[in-house]
């Protein structure tokens, strides 16, 4: 071949190549529609209808209702480690696995009579559900909801936390002999034959309880006396130490019209900040001691106190009478910087991953509401039936949630 022919050919070729990179070029944002990250999205619970609502953070959208869940009026769920999957834990026991990219339901079966939540394990692989009815808590493979294990107790389970090595942390309302107990389940080895630790005798009727961000602290409140018990995760060993024994024990017993949510204390730094069981102020104590070293008044008897992620403001809506309200706390200062009113039966608040947004579900207004986390202001709403719990993708990277 000449050199002219050579180079002309050369020529060709390059046109060629730089022909087909720009077809691919121009494909790229017909295929880019197609695709959907998942680190914007959530799901809405629509406790009246067994439906969710998966909506997307950033354009303040709902993207499909997903029906057919069942009885979702106590709903939660936890994502899996890639946010592609989330787990949905109804009232009437089942467990159903939905595909955050299709809105598909994956796979539901229906594992006792009566679920009030679940966790999912550090490493992504193991589902675990906690009974009321007929009691214990099962682990599922995440893939296939294939029943691993089963731990069954002789009482209702409350309180059922993911912590680190996969273990599991759970507390038992009230056992044959009338006492409350924690008990941890170790997965690490084999997830077909769990180790189980108890501690027994840690207090009357624990309710619920909560895992602190780090994975190490388990703390169960209980209902049938003042204060509540802590577990060091880190040292087991050392055995369910009690905590605000005192708390309130000389004030008159108020009527309790909603049970605080534990798994949304807030915590920020070395303090915790605690609703206060049937009265009006939110409890400070620094988990260094688990001391109380301070209160703050609030409206109403407080359900969740939640602190956005960079831990300088506590949202904190209420139990009826005063479900229609929500008030903003400054943490440094210790104040309350703002009441909002947003409507009756502010059910849940969700803050998106970086906390320039909350989302509150106003159940009796059948709708959701956004707002700007620095100037408190309402952005927007969007239609909802009934919507209590909400749920963002990036939950799965945290424990207790």
């Amino acid at each position: 071949m000449s050199t002219s022919a050579r180079a002309l050919a050369s020529c060709a070729l390059t046109t060629l190549k730089r022909g087909a990179a720009m077809c691919c070029l121009c494909a790229l944002p017909a295929l880019a529609v197609d695709l959907m990250p998942t680190g914007d999205l959530g799901l809405v619970v629509e406790r009246a209808s067994g439906s969710l609502l998966q909506v997307n953070t950033s354009r303040h959208a709902i993207l499909r209702r997903i029906e057919g869940l069942g009885d979702l009026s106590h709903a939660s769920l936890v994502f899996s480690r890639d946010e592609r999957f989330a787990f949905v834990f109804g009232r009437d026991g089942g467990l159903t696995k939905v595909d955050m990219l299709t809105g598909a339901i994956i796979k539901r079966v229906i594992q006792s009579g009566n679920s009030i939540g679940g966790a999912i394990s550090q490493d992504g692989r193991i589902v675990a559900a906690a009974n009321y009815t007929p009691g214990g808590v099962k682990f599922f493979d995440a893939d296939s909801l294939e029943l691993l294990a089963e731990v069954p107790t002789d009482s209702k389970v409350v309180g059922l936390e993911d912590s680190t090595d996969n273990r599991f942390a759970f507390s038992l309302w009230e056992n044959a002999r009338g006492e409350g107990e924690i008990w941890v389940a170790d997965l690490s080895e084999n997830p077909r034959a769990p180790r189980i630790t108890k501690f027994p005798n840690i207090g009357k009727q624990p309710y619920d309880a909560l895992i602190s961000p780090d994975g190490r602290w388990y703390v169960a409140g209980l209902f049938g006396e003042k204060g509540v018990a802590v577990l060091d995760m880190w040292h087991p060993e050392r055995g369910v130490k009690r905590a605000l024994p005192d708390y309130g024990k000389t004030d008159p017993k108020l009527p309790v019209y909603k049970m605080p949510h534990l798994e949304t204390w807030a915590m920020v730094g070395n303090l915790a900040f605690i609703p206060g069981v049937g009265r009006h102020e939110v409890v400070i104590v620094d988990v260094s001691t688990w001391q109380q070293v301070g209160t703050i008044p609030v409206a109403g008897q407080p359900v969740f106190v939640i602190a956005r992620p960079d831990g300088r403001h506590l949202w904190v809506n209420f139990a009826f009478p005063h479900y229609d309200t929500v008030q903003v706390i400054d943490v440094e200062a210790r104040q309350i910087i703002k009441t909002l009113q947003p409507g009756k039966a502010v059910l849940h608040m969700e803050f998106t991953p970086r906390g320039e947004q909350v989302w509150l579900s106003v159940r009796d207004s059948n709708r959701v509401e956004i707002y700007d986390t620095r100037t408190q202001t309402k952005r927007t709403e969007l239609p909802a039936q009934a919507p209590s719990g909400i749920f963002f993708t990036p939950r799965a990277h945290r424990f207790g949630l």
